[in-house]
Protein backbone atom coordinates (compact mmCIF):
# COMPACT_ATOMS: atom_id res chain seq x y z
CA UNK A 1 0.00 0.00 0.00
CA UNK A 2 0.87 3.24 -0.93
CA UNK A 3 1.73 5.36 2.20
CA UNK A 4 2.96 9.16 2.01
CA UNK A 5 5.75 9.37 4.73
CA UNK A 6 9.02 10.67 5.45
CA UNK A 7 11.86 8.37 3.90
CA UNK A 8 13.53 7.11 7.10
CA UNK A 9 9.90 5.95 8.44
CA UNK A 10 8.90 4.26 5.00
CA UNK A 11 11.87 2.40 5.16
CA UNK A 12 11.48 1.44 9.09
CA UNK A 13 8.24 0.34 8.73
CA UNK A 14 7.59 -0.49 4.92
CA UNK A 15 6.76 -4.68 5.90
CA UNK A 16 3.78 -2.72 8.10
CA UNK A 17 2.14 -1.40 5.27
CA UNK A 18 1.09 -4.56 3.29
CA UNK A 19 -0.29 -6.34 6.42
CA UNK A 20 -3.86 -7.43 6.49
CA UNK A 21 -4.45 -5.09 9.21
CA UNK A 22 -3.07 -2.26 7.60
CA UNK A 23 -4.79 -2.28 4.56
CA UNK A 24 -8.14 -3.04 7.04
CA UNK A 25 -7.05 0.35 9.01
CA UNK A 26 -6.87 2.41 5.90
CA UNK A 27 -9.93 1.30 4.55
CA UNK A 28 -12.06 2.42 7.65
CA UNK A 29 -10.36 5.55 7.96
CA UNK A 30 -10.74 6.92 4.18
CA UNK A 31 -14.76 6.18 4.98
CA UNK A 32 -14.47 7.57 7.94
CA UNK A 33 -13.29 10.93 6.91
CA UNK A 34 -15.67 10.81 4.03
CA UNK A 35 -18.33 10.49 6.63
CA UNK A 36 -18.11 13.31 9.05
CA UNK A 37 -15.61 15.42 11.11
CA UNK A 38 -12.46 13.58 11.38
CA UNK A 39 -9.32 15.06 13.45
CA UNK A 40 -6.30 15.73 12.57
CA UNK A 41 -7.05 16.86 8.93
CA UNK A 42 -5.38 14.33 6.31
CA UNK A 43 -2.15 15.91 5.79
CA UNK A 44 -1.20 15.87 9.49
CA UNK A 45 -1.74 12.00 10.01
CA UNK A 46 1.75 11.15 10.30
CA UNK A 47 2.96 14.63 11.06
CA UNK A 48 4.76 13.54 13.97
CA UNK A 49 7.08 10.71 12.24
CA UNK A 50 7.70 13.39 9.33
CA UNK A 51 8.27 16.11 11.66
CA UNK A 52 11.66 13.47 12.60
CA UNK A 53 13.26 11.38 10.68
CA UNK A 54 14.27 7.85 12.67
CA UNK A 55 17.93 8.87 12.82
CA UNK A 56 17.26 12.48 14.55
CA UNK A 57 14.98 10.98 17.65
CA UNK A 58 16.41 11.23 21.07
CA UNK A 59 13.15 11.18 22.95
CA UNK A 60 9.70 9.74 22.89
CA UNK A 61 6.76 11.23 24.36
CA UNK A 62 3.55 9.06 24.25
CA UNK A 63 -0.18 10.24 24.14
CA UNK A 64 -3.15 8.46 23.50
CA UNK A 65 -5.91 9.96 21.07
CA UNK A 66 -5.70 13.24 18.85
CA UNK A 67 -7.69 15.81 20.74
CA UNK A 68 -11.28 15.73 19.38
CA UNK A 69 -12.43 19.83 19.44
CA UNK A 70 -11.91 21.71 15.78
CA UNK A 71 -8.69 23.10 15.84
CA UNK A 72 -6.70 21.78 17.95
CA UNK A 73 -5.01 17.61 16.70
CA UNK A 74 -2.15 18.21 14.34
CA UNK A 75 -0.38 15.19 14.51
CA UNK A 76 1.77 15.53 17.56
CA UNK A 77 0.62 14.48 21.28
CA UNK A 78 0.19 17.04 23.85
CA UNK A 79 0.52 19.76 21.34
CA UNK A 80 -2.25 22.00 19.68
CA UNK A 81 -1.42 24.61 16.71
CA UNK A 82 -0.29 28.83 17.59
CA UNK A 83 -3.40 30.45 18.25
CA UNK A 84 -5.37 27.41 19.89
CA UNK A 85 -6.05 27.52 24.09
CA UNK A 86 -3.52 25.47 25.85
CA UNK A 87 -5.62 21.91 26.39
CA UNK A 88 -5.76 21.45 29.94
CA UNK A 89 -3.02 18.33 30.26
CA UNK A 90 -0.54 21.13 28.29
CA UNK A 91 -1.01 23.29 31.01
CA UNK A 92 -0.05 21.10 33.43
CA UNK A 93 3.01 20.00 31.24
CA UNK A 94 4.18 23.27 31.13
CA UNK A 95 3.54 23.91 35.02
CA UNK A 96 6.04 20.89 35.76
CA UNK A 97 8.42 22.20 33.15
CA UNK A 98 8.68 25.61 34.88
CA UNK A 99 9.15 24.00 37.95
CA UNK A 100 11.37 21.22 36.81
CA UNK A 101 13.69 23.70 34.41
CA UNK A 102 12.67 27.29 35.33
CA UNK A 103 11.39 27.38 32.12
CA UNK A 104 8.67 30.03 31.88
CA UNK A 105 5.63 29.13 30.37
CA UNK A 106 4.78 30.13 26.97
CA UNK A 107 1.12 30.88 25.89
CA UNK A 108 1.41 28.46 22.72
CA UNK A 109 0.92 25.34 22.36
CA UNK A 110 2.73 24.34 19.38
CA UNK A 111 5.56 21.44 20.52
CA UNK A 112 6.90 21.70 16.86
CA UNK A 113 10.12 23.84 18.43
CA UNK A 114 10.54 19.94 20.18
CA UNK A 115 10.05 18.00 17.21
CA UNK A 116 12.91 19.94 15.52
CA UNK A 117 14.70 18.55 18.26
CA UNK A 118 14.58 15.30 18.07
CA UNK A 119 11.23 14.71 20.24
CA UNK A 120 8.68 11.90 18.98
CA UNK A 121 5.72 13.18 19.99
CA UNK A 122 3.48 9.99 19.18
CA UNK A 123 -0.34 9.14 19.91
CA UNK A 124 -1.45 5.45 19.76
CA UNK A 125 -3.95 6.61 18.03
CA UNK A 126 -3.71 8.67 15.07
CA UNK A 127 -7.06 9.54 14.08
CA UNK A 128 -10.01 10.26 16.43
CA UNK A 129 -13.71 11.30 15.06
CA UNK A 130 -14.52 14.65 16.29
CA UNK A 131 -15.72 15.01 19.77
CA UNK A 132 -15.68 11.38 20.35
CA UNK A 133 -12.77 10.52 22.23
CA UNK A 134 -11.25 6.85 21.56
CA UNK A 135 -13.46 6.45 18.98
CA UNK A 136 -10.66 5.14 16.60
CA UNK A 137 -9.17 2.88 19.23
CA UNK A 138 -8.73 -1.22 18.39
CA UNK A 139 -9.05 -0.37 14.53
CA UNK A 140 -5.00 -0.73 13.82
CA UNK A 141 -3.74 2.35 14.25
CA UNK A 142 -2.10 0.36 18.17
CA UNK A 143 -0.44 -2.12 16.44
CA UNK A 144 0.36 0.54 13.90
CA UNK A 145 2.48 2.35 16.83
CA UNK A 146 3.76 -1.08 18.66
CA UNK A 147 5.19 -1.26 15.34
CA UNK A 148 6.84 2.20 15.50
CA UNK A 149 8.38 2.54 19.18
CA UNK A 150 9.20 -2.11 19.05
CA UNK A 151 11.56 -0.90 16.31
CA UNK A 152 12.96 1.96 17.40
CA UNK A 153 13.63 0.60 20.88
CA UNK A 154 15.46 -2.65 19.14
CA UNK A 155 17.45 -0.37 16.31
CA UNK A 156 18.69 2.59 17.98
CA UNK A 157 20.38 2.73 21.39
CA UNK A 158 20.24 5.55 24.53
CA UNK A 159 16.61 6.77 23.94
CA UNK A 160 14.39 8.35 26.15
CA UNK A 161 10.69 7.17 26.76
CA UNK A 162 8.19 9.57 28.78
CA UNK A 163 5.09 7.44 29.43
CA UNK A 164 2.78 9.23 31.09
CA UNK A 165 -0.04 7.09 32.62
CA UNK A 166 -1.37 3.94 32.68
CA UNK A 167 -2.26 3.71 29.13
CA UNK A 168 1.76 4.67 27.95
CA UNK A 169 3.12 2.41 30.75
CA UNK A 170 1.67 -0.46 29.42
CA UNK A 171 2.50 -0.01 25.66
CA UNK A 172 5.99 0.80 26.55
CA UNK A 173 6.07 -1.87 28.84
CA UNK A 174 8.29 -4.15 26.83
CA UNK A 175 11.28 -1.12 26.46
CA UNK A 176 15.02 -2.63 27.50
CA UNK A 177 15.85 -0.26 30.74
CA UNK A 178 19.32 -1.46 30.23
CA UNK A 179 19.84 0.05 26.69
CA UNK A 180 17.00 2.93 27.00
CA UNK A 181 15.70 5.57 29.76
CA UNK A 182 12.10 5.02 30.97
CA UNK A 183 10.26 7.83 32.40
CA UNK A 184 6.90 6.96 33.91
CA UNK A 185 4.83 9.12 35.94
CA UNK A 186 0.90 9.76 36.10
CA UNK A 187 -0.68 11.40 33.00
CA UNK A 188 -0.63 15.00 33.13
CA UNK A 189 -4.61 15.41 33.25
CA UNK A 190 -6.06 17.26 35.67
CA UNK A 191 -7.48 14.30 37.05
CA UNK A 192 -4.20 12.14 37.80
CA UNK A 193 -1.65 15.31 37.97
CA UNK A 194 -1.05 15.97 41.56
CA UNK A 195 -0.74 11.88 41.80
CA UNK A 196 2.53 11.83 40.72
CA UNK A 197 2.74 13.71 37.66
CA UNK A 198 3.94 17.08 39.09
CA UNK A 199 7.49 16.65 40.68
CA UNK A 200 8.60 13.91 38.15
CA UNK A 201 10.90 16.53 36.52
CA UNK A 202 11.19 14.37 33.33
CA UNK A 203 12.44 17.45 31.84
CA UNK A 204 15.70 17.20 33.47
CA UNK A 205 15.53 13.74 33.65
CA UNK A 206 15.74 13.47 30.05
CA UNK A 207 18.71 16.34 29.28
CA UNK A 208 21.02 14.34 31.98
CA UNK A 209 20.38 11.14 30.23
CA UNK A 210 21.06 12.82 26.84
CA UNK A 211 24.25 14.44 28.35
CA UNK A 212 25.65 11.29 29.72
CA UNK A 213 25.24 9.95 26.83
CA UNK A 214 26.97 12.16 24.41
CA UNK A 215 23.45 13.82 23.20
CA UNK A 216 22.84 17.33 23.06
CA UNK A 217 19.74 18.26 25.56
CA UNK A 218 16.33 19.50 24.41
CA UNK A 219 15.73 23.12 24.99
CA UNK A 220 12.32 22.69 26.15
Amino acid sequence: MAVKLEKSWKTLLKDEFDKPYFADLAKFVKEEYKNGAVYPLPRFIFNALDSVPVDKVKVVILGQDPYHGPGQAHGLSFSVPDGVPLPPSLVNIYKELEADLGKKRTTSGNLEPWAKQGVLLLNATLTVRAHQAGSHQNKGWELFTDAIIHRLAEKKEHLVFILWGNYAQRKGAFIDTGRHLVIKSAHPSPLSAHNGFFGSRPFSQTNHYLEAHDQAPIDW
